[in-house]
């Protein structure tokens, strides 16, 4: 649980939220080590008080979820992010797209569907998938830049019903929602729920707000959900609680948090990984989640990997609270007054490979110094011995090489180059050569090497 001192300041927060954005109800969480560890709300009293259990729209959080069905797909190896489109799901006027640019939000694909309004039109009005966006499906150059599109997400569900055999509903409740204990996350509203309103914008009176099926475009921003239930879609998309290397791998979540072309520069501050977003704070803090809004409703869920922290905000008002913002605020809020432990220290209890221990130590590039250290699991971990320079973690292959995971050696292969009497005389990392010594003698360096020596002259 968190301090009192910590919790006054998580509520001051949300009541400040509520207050300042004028919306009838505001509940938060915040999850901790994939934990719930604090949850609080403010209400306008003009109903019932909302509880962690009580559901809300949350809009385009939906696309995270689908996105982590699609993910499956991928590792079962049943799809490929560089697939078109068009390879699993014929009939579609973005079969061109690839799977990976959908999920990216960089297919250059229409933001929305054909009119009428999508999020407060009858689902059995919406056109199918044959003739989802009017004129040219493909608003600008695919892989370009981002766009963000709730229509790919439509042709996603689709892609997942289409490769599964059944409705991508039917599938996110047996492979994702129930795996992670989301059972209060469903399509259609259901007891306790709040209402949506819309806040009149000089006046401080309501108007109810309809809540529509959304038929074709359901994946995009169709679900309900809780706070209870959010705080464990939290955890799990920055790495923590239950789903971990059951509904996805570490790597492959880890996979979906980087950021993607093209706003991963380096002063980029909103970026999009494989169907989440990526907010750079002022501090230098990664966050990692998604917003939603649909007629009547706000929501975010946001997580630091780094901190294992997340926080979930709902809202009932169509336009009021930032609620991304205030997301954002309960981590700092919790970072600040109670900052996360460093993991202990734990020795591999293994007895570990005397060849791969050999292994660790010094090794130069050109004359640049590098450390190779050996981690659990036979992963290597090079990088730069001082200063800036080249460094990745690398995972064990079965033929006896190394994937770099990040960094500039991700999805390169180190390999060990052996001497004729079988020990290792040098690295090859991508080409590169690593020996032991600076230019080693004899290594076989392209252009050769020279003798050391004091003066140019």
């Amino acid at each position: 649980m968190l301090l009192p001192t910590t919790e006054r300041a998580l509520l001051h927060r949300v009541a400040t939220a509520q207050s300042e954005g004028r919306t009838p109800t505001l509940t938060a969480a915040v999850v901790r080590e994939g934990e719930l560890v604090w949850t609080g709300s403010r209400h306008a009293e003009t109903g019932p008080e909302p509880t962690p259990d009580t559901q809300y729209r949350i809009g385009s959080i939906t696309k995270p979820l689908v996105a982590v069905q699609v993910m499956r797909l991928r590792d079962e190896g049943l799809i490929d992010l560089a697939d078109p489109l068009g390879k699993h799901l014929r009939g579609t006027q973005a079969g061109a797209a690839t799977i990976g640019q959908l999920l990216s939000h960089t297919s250059g694909l229409a933001a929305e569907p054909r009119g009428p309004w999508w999020e407060r039109t009858p689902g059995e009005l919406r056109p199918d998938l044959a003739d989802l966006v009017e004129g040219q499906p493909l608003r600008l150059p695919a892989g370009r830049r981002h766009h963000y599109s709730n229509t790919a997400y439509a042709l996603l569900g689709a892609l997942v019903a289409e490769v599964r055999g059944s409705s991508w509903d039917v599938v996110l409740r047996g492979e994702v929602l129930e795996p992670l204990g989301m059972h209060r996350t469903t399509l259609s509203p259901e007891a306790p729920y709040a209402a949506g309103w819309a806040v009149h914008p000089w006046a401080d009176v309501l108007q109810e707000e309809p809540l529509t099926e959304t038929g074709t475009m359901a994946p995009a921003g169709q679900l309900w959900s809780t706070a209870a239930d959010l705080a464990r879609l939290t955890a799990f998309l920055g790495g923590e609680g239950i789903g971990v290397g059951h509904v996805l791998s570490a790597e492959t979540l880890e996979e979906m948090r980087r950021p993607l072309a093209p706003q991963a520069f380096e002063d980029w501050n909103l970026a999009w990984g494989l169907g989440v977003s990526l907010l750079r704070t002022s501090d230098g803090r990664v966050l990692v989640g998604h917003g939603g809004s649909m007629p009547g409703f706000v929501a975010a869920v946001l997580s630091s990997p780094t901190d294992r922290l997340g926080a979930v905000v709902l809202a009932n008002v169509t336009s009021g609270p930032p609620v991304s913002g205030v997301a954002a605020d309960l981590i700092r809020i919790v970072t600040e007054h109670e900052p996360a432990l460093p993991r202990p220290w734990r020795p591999v209890t293994e007895p570990a490979d005397p060849e791969l221990l050999a292994l660790t130590g010094t090794w130069y590039w050109g004359a640049a110094p590098h450390t190779l250290r050996l981690a659990a699991d036979r992963t290597l971990l090079l990088g730069p011995l001082g200063g800036a320079g080249r460094g990745s973690r690398f995972r064990p292959e079965a033929d006896g090489t190394w994937t770099g995971l990040d960094g500039y050696y991700a999805g390169e292969t180190l390999r060990l180059a052996r001497r004729a009497d079988g020990g290792v005389s040098h690295l090859d990392v991508a080409t590169f050569v690593l020996t032991r010594e600076p230019y080693e003698e004899g290594a076989p360096i392209p252009g050769g090497t020279r003798p050391w020596r004091h003066t140019t002259a």
